[in-house]
């Protein structure tokens, strides 16, 4: 009985045993990894991989920033003063710091109505312990603070373990808290802050020497470099795909680049704004949060899939209520720094357009409406947009109407450009 041989080598023999196997086997390349293999032809192929899927991250509301200082720096050349810029910075910290919390929200697929009102009763409660009660600011601030964080976990009460609709349940917050604001205020409706106090210095309050702005901006880049450098190495150890030297560096310059612009602005006027350093501070805190804990992995996995989430074992409730809770106290921050602009709190705070405002930039930013795709600095470049465009519009004594209307327009651009990424990431294969 003859045996007949075959040209496939059995399946235990190493490929160093059998070249001719090794030789035919096709290795297949991460895309993630061309940047690292072919230079700047694969950061240009990477690109447009990446454009052709829609993945087209903060690009648009970058482009969309650099167009609108052109834009208003060529009809009036304060635009890009210092003061002008200063003040747009401060200005952005209230309504940012809400839509900090709208972003954990939207991460969810979910809407949150009332951290306009939750925001106008917290500075509200906030005045009247400091001022009617004699209570140090410090201890006022605090209580408004975890009342903002036992308002929104409320919220999430009724919408996780209850099964309301957050739709509903933050619309019913919305009018209850204004309801609660008027009733605080009392029959004067308004409460003046000392502007000297630990409140009104919120966005008073300036480090007016050099070093301090550039010390910042020096200590910003030093981080961002170590910590890129170490998370490299340490996707490398593993074997996982990771950033080239190089693009590290390149990303530190573009950084050093901004950041000390930013500081020599700042100095140029008066100095180094506290509300900003706490904003950014804020932001530091909750990206680290959502990117490189459980808790933020959670969060993510909710937006994606809830059925998933639940299967493998996420406690869907308990993120729910936190999520909602954190969006509250971002509401409470907020409404201390919109009190502290005006040194008072009244019968208008959380009205008006604040709460679209706060949704609008974290949209506007690239936090996703349909959950599962956004960062916190998505608030910043959004209420930076924003805020941009009213100051800019200000300065050429545009009316108001015009104003809402231009901004509903961007909102409405970036919606749209959201939803079609959105399909096109679908027939990429990478929704």
């Amino acid at each position: 009985m003859s045996i007949e041989k075959t040209s496939e080598a059995p399946k235990d023999v190493p490929a160093a045993r059998n070249p001719e196997a090794a030789a035919a086997a096709v290795t297949a390349v991460d895309p993630r990894l061309l940047v690292r293999e072919q230079g700047f032809a694969g950061y240009l192929g990477e690109f447009k991989r990446k454009m052709r899927a829609g993945d087209l991250g903060s690009l648009p509301v970058v482009v969309g920033l650099v167009a609108i200082c052109v834009i208003f720096q060529s009809l009036n050349s304060a635009f890009l003063s210092a003061q002008n810029l200063s003040d747009i910075t401060i200005s952005m910290v209230g309504t940012g710091m809400i839509s900090v919390g709208i972003v954990f929200v939207l991460l969810l697929g979910e809407i949150d109505l009332s951290v306009g009102s939750v925001s106008g009763a917290a500075s509200a409660l906030a005045a009247v312990c400091a001022v009617n009660q004699g209570w140090p600011e410090w201890a006022a601030v605090l209580v408004a603070v975890f009342a903002g964080a036992a308002i929104g976990a409320l919220h999430g009460f009724f919408f996780a373990v209850l099964g309301a609709p957050a739709f509903a349940v933050t619309l019913a917050g919305l009018l209850f808290w204004l309801g609660f604001m008027l009733q605080v205020l009392g029959s004067d409706g308004t409460i003046n802050l000392n502007s000297d106090g630990f409140i009104g210095q919120l966005t008073t309050y300036f480090f007016s020497d050099v070093a301090a702005a550039y010390g910042l901006a020096a200590v910003v880049v030093v981080v961002f470099f170590v910590t890129s450098f170490l998370g490299n190495r340490r996707r490398e150890a593993v074997g996982v795909p990771s950033r080239p030297l190089s693009e590290t560096v390149l990303r530190t310059v573009l950084l050093a680049v901004v950041s000390f612009a930013a500081a020599y602005m700042y100095n140029q006027y008066k100095g180094l704004p506290l509300a900003t350093v706490i904003f950014l501070a804020f932001l530091v805190l909750t990206d680290f949060v959502l990117r490189r804990t459980a808790y933020g992995r959670k969060i993510f996995a909710l937006g994606g899939s809830v059925e998933a989430s639940r299967r493998a074992g996420i406690n869907v409730t308990a993120v729910r209520i936190s999520v909602f809770a954190i969006s509250g106290f971002f509401a409470a921050v907020g409404g201390l720094f919109l009190a502290s602009k005006i040194a008072s709190a009244n019968q208008s705070a959380g009205t008006g357009d604040l709460l679209m405002n706060a949704i609008a930039a974290a949209v506007i930013g690239g936090t996703s409406l349909f959950g599962g795709r956004g960062r916190t600095w998505n608030a910043l470049l959004g209420v930076l947009v924003i805020v941009s465009i009213q100051y800019g519009l200000q300065l050429e004594s545009i009316a108001e109407p015009v104003k809402y209307m231009i901004t509903a327009g961007v909102l409405l651009t970036t919606v749209v450009i959201d939803s079609v990424t959105r399909k096109t990431q679908k027939t990429a294969g990478r929704a």
